[in-house]
């Protein structure tokens, strides 16, 4: 009699057993499955981000350069710290950093110092126990933005009573980016400040 009741339970428990079973499995591929989209999810920020700050950096060095061409002309300094020079889109920079990151992007400069970049990863979630998955790829999107570091006071006018010899021998305006103060002379232009002292690039919040 009490062999066959023990039969009896472990009968019964086998059952219920297989359903813990299952049910655990199901929740590993479930939390599986969280796990690749979560994956996927951050390759697209990573991908966007790269791409934003890229395109932001070489708009940074192009101004940059453009300040440097024209750092005997204080008049135009403003102009090049607001992003005015005349320099190209750099959303090819984008592009090439997405591809790098195994993803395609869609770039738009968003106004004069920023770049708006929409990453999309090449590679899929994948097959999980959550259907439509298969085909179905991560999209995020990134903000950097480019900020003149440096302030300066516009050159004064000449005085009615300077003569033109005297006004050649003024330097030019004092550059004080975050706390360096850069004094320029047209005679010794060798050390000027670098792209990375004139501009910060960074993602936006």
């Amino acid at each position: 009699m009490t062999d066959l009741r023990a039969n009896g339970d472990a009968g019964q428990a086998f059952p219920i057993y297989i359903t813990v079973v299952g049910g655990l499995l199901f929740l590993a591929l479930a939390y599986f499955a969280v796990g690749q989209a979560a994956a996927t999810r951050s390759e697209a920020q990573t991908a966007a981000d790269a791409a934003a700050l890229a395109a932001a950096l070489e708009t940074r060095d192009r101004l940059a350069d453009q300040w440097v061409a024209k750092v005997l002309e204080p008049e135009s300094w403003q102009d090049i710290f607001e992003g005015k020079a005349p320099v190209p889109s750099a959303c090819w920079r984008a592009h090439e950093l997405a591809a790098r990151n195994d993803a395609s992007v869609d770039c738009e400069p968003d106004g004069l110092l920023s770049y708006t970049v929409v990453a999309e990863t090449n590679d899929t979630v994948g097959d999980t126990i959550v259907p439509g998955t298969e085909d179905q790829k991560a999209t995020e999107t990134a903000t950097a933005v480019i900020e003149a570091r440096c302030s300066f006071k516009p050159p004064a006018e000449e005085a009615p009573d300077e003569s033109p010899e005297e006004a050649d021998e003024e330097v030019l305006p004092t550059l004080s980016c975050e706390g360096e103060d850069w004094e320029l002379s047209p005679d010794h232009l060798s050390d000027l400040p670098k792209p990375e002292d004139l501009f910060d690039v960074h993602l936006a919040d």
